[in-house]
């Protein structure tokens, strides 16, 4: 049978829902980081407390050690994923209310209380998405399917930070957050009406759905391989994009300059690199697109060297970005698709979990150094180690290429 065109495979139910689900968990992530710390230094509270409060973000790195609970139970009302992605999204719209109207001077600890609420749900959401689209998406769809999931999931955090900053120089925060609550009610109503997916085996118990999904994947082949390869995949890119802002302002471009080329132009080249992506991977497949996203990957981020040379040069600023931006959403397309497909259907929710914690890690470790790099080497040296950093991630393909269904 031909694969089915790239109309047919953009204009289906399954896509819509992982669009919707996107936006959905985009949009609570940044409203516990930059709308809460606007709301908290307008309102007075010091410095030291707001930056305390990035600890609320920790359910985010954490949720695999509830994920479990999502494999093992099912609900007696919409199936084991819908029904868990109900309460999730109904809590987590109360949860923000709650949030919004607490207190930031007088009651932080409460404010702290209601963020965490935010948050929890928030990354349980997350898990139960992710398992819902794993199992509801076929292989092949897998690729474009997440790449409208991150499109959804950057659209909602645009409109969080951005909407919900200028909404707040007009109406309480208590309001904003009332209405960015109601921004929810698209993804409880796809999950109502999305049907659940036909999964035939579960985890019969509490145990066998914490320790089966570890055992199963690590009797697999190669899969310390496969572990390190998320690791390393995008580490150069991670690497280059820790030290941009610092970058530009060194060179001499003005902040208007990277807010209008680096942010809004940027983003927009995110979200056509992220779709390109989920195209692309629907014709080479899952290992073929990560060889030539990786490869793309790698010379986007030696444009930087070339752009360090350069000096301030708007029109050079813009094509390096263009092509960083859209380079970078389409590995983000065939990376999240690539962890999807190795995930056992029987373990979605766990194994999954697992895997997007351990790709958030050099997300930290490795951009710690970063600055202390970019000022030994210069900026045209930092550049060109983050670009020769890419490579181990990609040789790492020929250990798992063959492994892998594609």
């Amino acid at each position: 049978m031909p694969p089915p065109s790239i109309i047919t495979s953009l204009l289906n139910r399954r896509m819509l829902v992982a669009l919707v689900m996107g936006f959905s968990c985009g949009l609570p992530l940044l409203l516990t980081l930059s709308v809460l710390q606007a709301w908290m230094t307008e309102a007075g509270v010091d410095l030291t407390t707001i930056g305390l409060f990035s600890l609320v973000g920790l359910p985010y790195t954490l949720k695999f050690f509830w994920s479990p609970v999502f494999d093992r139970f099912a609900l007696p009302v919409l199936g084991r994923r819908r029904g868990w992605l109900l309460i999730a999204q109904l809590a987590l719209m109360g949860s923000l209310v709650w949030l919004g109207f607490s207190d930031p001077l007088d009651h932080p600890e409460l404010l702290a209380v209601a963020a965490l609420a935010v948050a929890f749900c928030s990354a349980s959401q997350d898990i139960v998405v992710d398992a819902y689209r794993r199992e509801d998406l076929p292989d092949r769809e897998l690729g474009l399917g997440s790449s409208l999931y991150i499109n959804g999931y950057r659209v909602g955090m645009l409109l969080a930070s951005g909407g919900g900053l200028i909404l707040a120089d007009h109406i309480p925060f208590s309001m904003v957050y009332t209405i960015m609550a109601l921004c929810l009610l698209p993804g409880v109503i796809a999950t109502l009406l999305t049907p659940e997916p036909t999964v035939n085996q579960f985890p019969t118990t509490l145990k066998a759905a914490v320790v089966d999904p570890l055992v199963e994947y690590f009797s697999r082949t190669g899969a310390w391989w496969m572990l390190a390869f998320i690791l390393m995949y995008k580490i150069g890119d991670t690497m280059a994009a820790a030290m941009t802002t610092p970058f530009y302002l060194d060179i001499g471009f003005t902040k208007t300059q990277i807010g209008a080329v680096v942010k809004l132009f940027g983003f927009w080249a995110t979200v056509g690199g992220t779709l390109l992506g989920g195209i692309v991977i629907i014709r080479l497949g899952i290992i073929g697109s990560l060889w030539i996203f990786g490869i793309l990957q790698a010379l986007s981020t030696a444009g930087f060297a070339l752009l360090a040379i350069l000096g301030p040069n708007l029109a050079a600023l813009s094509g390096v970005i263009a092509f960083e931006n859209l380079t970078a959403g389409m590995g983000t397309s065939a990376y999240a698709a690539y962890m999807a497909s190795i995930t056992d259907k029987r373990f979605t929710a766990t194994q999954y979990a697992l895997l997007t914690s351990l790709m958030g890690v050099p997300r930290v470790l490795a951009s710690a150094p970063t600055g202390y790099l970019a000022t030994r080497l210069g900026w045209v040296g930092f550049f060109i180690l983050c670009t020769l950093i890419a490579i181990p991630g990609l040789l790492l393909l020929l250990r798992i290429g063959g492994r892998h269904p594609d």
